[in-house]
């Protein structure tokens, strides 16, 4: 079989709303919170369910975020079982607020930096499954 399997990708601002510590710091469950929303469209893509997240095997949270920062994610399945997929995933900071010029000054970074690195499984029962594979 040389099915390409599926990838998925999120580009978003962190609002104020996200900001969960002193410093406008951001709790890394957000960026759990955003691999969940990676992992259930790679489910929907591949199988045509949104299949139930399992287990994380791994995950590492590599630098800070926080209110004002642009971020990118980005999943993909690697493996394929009878009802499993195990996937992997990316969180990159690729902006950020700029206080020390104004209130509102903001810019993109040159090098993004890896905040979060993860992999997870997902699980798609069979008669949930919709696409032949």
């Amino acid at each position: 079989m040389n099915e390409e399997l599926p990838t998925a990708f999120i580009r978003r601002r962190l609002g104020s709303e996200d900001a969960h510590y002193g410093g406008n710091l951001v709790a890394g469950s957000k960026q759990l919170e955003i691999i969940g929303d990676l992992i259930t469209e790679l489910a929907m893509r591949y199988d045509g369910d949104e299949g139930l997240f399992r287990a994380y095997e791994m995950v590492e949270f590599l630098a800070p975020l926080y209110a004002g920062d642009w971020i990118e994610a980005k999943g993909r399945i690697v493996s394929v079982g009878n009802t499993s997929r195990r996937c992997d995933f990316e969180v990159w900071k690729v902006g950020g607020a700029r206080p020390e010029f104004s209130e509102s000054a903001a810019e993109f970074l040159d090098e993004p930096v890896l905040t979060c690195r993860a992999i997870g499984t997902t699980v798609v029962t069979k008669p949930n499954q919709r696409f032949a594979h």
